[in-house]
């Protein structure tokens, strides 16, 4: 199979490259369990030397990764920018963290001493999407790396120059062969890796029946995994939110990347005192915004991933207005552009109640009370994140902890910090990736008894 990298913005071919052959895909097995056997161990101040090192290439790269973005998957500048900057803090704290946080910890007993030390298991198979194609690999690299672990990555098949790039990246920072590498397969050819035994773990980031499929496969491999799958964030606006503040968050958390992101804001819970007020407010701006390329930093929003990416938000429009949902702005498609959107309307049963949407569309739903917010929010098998807005932040943390997510944010919409875990619950998966959690998660914590 060859993988095409396409320009959404304009559908042009950018570059192909020939899917590797079972021979091609065992060789690079090889290589990395080969360097496990070196990196593990490692000091942590070398391994430390390379993500520093790392965090430094990303910076100094910042414009020319931004654009490789914009070209192969339409992610506008700044928001490109932004990412990187985010990839180099994850190295940064990793580099700077990693031997505190895996630090022998001592057990008291009655009877004795024990103590937990973590160590390295070996290779960590990491599947990763499109619509982070630096972020992602970098929140399951760098605490891998330094916890003396090596990485396989299987990228999306649309952003192949983005996962060369990432590659390049770990070779310039002094990673060994064998440390980080790059599959260029497709989905066909993802499995295999999951298979082989000298594989210890996997890391994958995707959609809900994509990720049953994986952790299935490891399943039957026992293999463990970490799965961070879709989700449909409430955004609660409570009668006594900062106007201003909320609808600015709300833009942020909306259209950013195009509203594909998994902790985008895609429920928006209105409690009906300030809801006119709201809805006028974020229509006005959704009617401002034009459409453009992704390359110029005038653009109000860029194209989805691809055209058939958009064709799936279009359905899922379609078939939410012919459920009885209401577009009150926006709604139409052009090529791999989707309109800023807004449905109301949403009953039961309606594919914008049921489905993640993953693009520029706001799905609103209007209710009388803070306790009718949360019981809302809560009506959904999935649980990433979820942000509330109230200018009584006690109130707001209240509510906050009563939505059933992995994260949940007071006055700022969800979003990741390299020292703060995230992922979710339902159907959104399990494990954690960044912080202290996210380093513990592919580490043998192994009880060592003395008497």
């Amino acid at each position: 199979m060859t993988l095409r990298s396409v320009n959404p913005y304009n559908n042009e071919l950018l570059a192909t490259y020939e899917e590797m052959s079972p021979e091609e895909i065992d060789a690079a097995i090889g290589k990395a369990d080969e360097a496990f056997k070196v990196w593990k161990d490692k000091s942590f101040s070398e391994r430390a030397s390379v993500l520093r090192r790392a965090a430094e290439l990303f910076r100094e790269r910042k414009e020319e990764l931004a654009q490789l973005m914009a070209m192969e998957m339409g992610k506008k500048l700044a928001d490109g920018r932004g990412e990187i900057e985010l990839c180099a803090e994850i190295y940064d704290f990793y580099a700077d963290e990693g031997e505190k946080l895996l630090a022998p910890q001592k057990i008291s007993t009655r009877d004795g001493e024990g103590t937990m030390i973590n160590q390295p298991v070996g290779i960590i198979y990491g599947i990763q999407p499109w619509n982070f194609p630096f972020y992602q690999p970098s929140r399951c690299t760098a605490p891998n790396l330094i916890a003396g672990n090596v990485v396989i990555t299987k990228h999306a098949s649309n952003v192949p120059q983005c996962a060369k790039a990432f590659e390049q990246l770990m070779r310039d920072a002094g990673a060994p062969e064998g440390t980080y590498t790059n599959l260029v397969v497709s989905a066909r050819g993802a499995g295999v890796v999951i298979d082989d035994d000298r594989v210890q773990g996997v890391s994958f980031t995707g959609s809900n029946a994509g990720g049953a499929k994986v952790a299935e496969q490891a399943g039957r491999n026992v293999k463990k995994t970490v799965m961070e799958l879709g989700g449909v964030d409430p955004f609660i606006v409570l009668d006594d939110a900062d106007m201003d503040v909320t609808v600015e968050r709300f833009l942020e958390g909306k259209l950013s990347c195009s509203g594909q992101i998994c902790i985008a804001a895609k429920r928006i819970i209105l409690v009906e005192s300030i809801a006119d007020e709201f809805l006028t407010r974020v229509t006005k701006r959704f009617q401002e915004l034009k459409a453009g390329d992704p390359l110029d930093e005038s653009t109000g929003y860029g194209p989805l991933c691809t055209e058939k990416a958009a064709i799936e938000v279009e359905d899922q429009i379609n078939r939410s207005v012919a459920s009885g949902a209401t577009v009150t702005v926006g709604g139409k498609r052009d090529g791999a552009f989707i309109e800023p959107t807004i449905l109301t309307n949403i009953g039961r049963g309606t594919p914008a109640f049921d489905e993640e949407i993953f693009g520029p569309v706001a799905c609103v739903f209007i209710v009388k009370d803070e306790a009718e917010a949360i019981a809302l929010a809560n009506d959904s098998q999935f649980g990433l994140g979820g942000s509330v807005y109230t200018t009584d932040e006690a109130r707001g943390v209240r509510v906050a902890e009563q939505i059933e997510s992995g994260t949940a944010f007071v006055n700022h919409i969800s979003w990741t910090y390299s020292s703060m875990p995230m992922g979710g619950v339902k159907k959104s998966g399990y494990g954690r990736e960044l912080g202290h959690l996210g380093i513990m998660e592919f580490v043998n914590q192994k009880l060592i008894r003395t008497f």
